[in-house]
């Protein structure tokens, strides 16, 4: 990314963020150059705590690329904030509404002028007790189908010493460690050209999940949960004798 195509509020939002990161965190980076440096790409991270946008987004400018998040329309549309998140070509999405598609076509757009949009697949903070990911929503699937803008998992551990979701803790440690491992571009082939039907947006959300599961335990270790429980009206009965 060369920084003179910055605008003057993202410049400002970096100045005001980095040397706040640099303080806080002790880096181990890996995989960066599965970013690239042009062309959109489709930035799925696992969400583990109020502060992974933080961890993310510096790991992605620091990688040459500009990171447009999306956000709920709702806080673009407070005072200051939202005029600032706009400038900073961050992207509103409407939910359950009937401006949902605009939504998808804003971030079409963004991707054809060779962004780099990151989606968080589960929707939310993960439920899961030990923070793994869990079953993701089919957003990022949906607009891969679209565009065939490459999927990128980005498997984060560590912001949770920053908050801890569970406690609410903040911790203000500084150079407390984080890893982000960015992996090869999720392999969604057998899906080119499908009608997005909804099982056709579950099976491609579940192969972008699986990969991002299997990045985390790479990086913190042992068995991860299944992402989904089978309803248990499916589950195979147990055979006695």
């Amino acid at each position: 990314m060369t920084r003179r195509r910055l605008g003057f509020w993202q410049r400002f939002a970096v100045a005001l963020v980095k040397p706040v990161m640099l303080v806080w965190t002790r880096r181990t980076w890996r995989g960066a150059e599965q970013l690239g440096r042009d062309g959109g790409i489709i930035i799925v991270p696992n969400h583990l705590s109020h502060a992974d946008p933080l961890v993310s987004a510096h790991f992605i400018y620091e990688a040459g690329r500009w990171p447009q998040y999306l956000g709920k329309a709702s806080v673009f549309r407070v005072p200051v904030i939202g005029w600032i998140l706009h400038r900073c070509r961050q992207i509103p999405v409407e939910r359950g509404t009937a401006d949902a598609v605009k939504s998808l076509d804003k971030l079409i757009a963004a991707l054809d002028a060779g962004g780099a949009v990151v989606i968080y697949p589960e929707g939310t903070i993960t439920r899961e007790p030990e923070l793994w990911p869990m079953k993701g929503k089919t957003g990022a699937a949906r607009l891969a189908l679209a565009t065939g803008a490459p999927v990128i998992p980005l498997a984060m551990w560590g912001p949770e010493k920053l908050f801890d979701p569970r406690t609410t803790r903040f911790g203000l440690r500084p150079r407390t460690p984080v890893t982000v491992v960015a992996g090869e571009p999720v392999d969604l082939s057998r899906w080119a050209g499908a009608t997005p039907s909804r099982a056709v947006l579950e099976e491609m959300t579940d192969e972008i999940m699986l990969s991002l599961r299997a990045l985390l335990a790479d990086i913190r270790g042992g068995t991860p949960p299944p992402l989904w429980e089978r309803p248990a009206r499916l589950r195979t009965p147990e055979v006695t004798e």
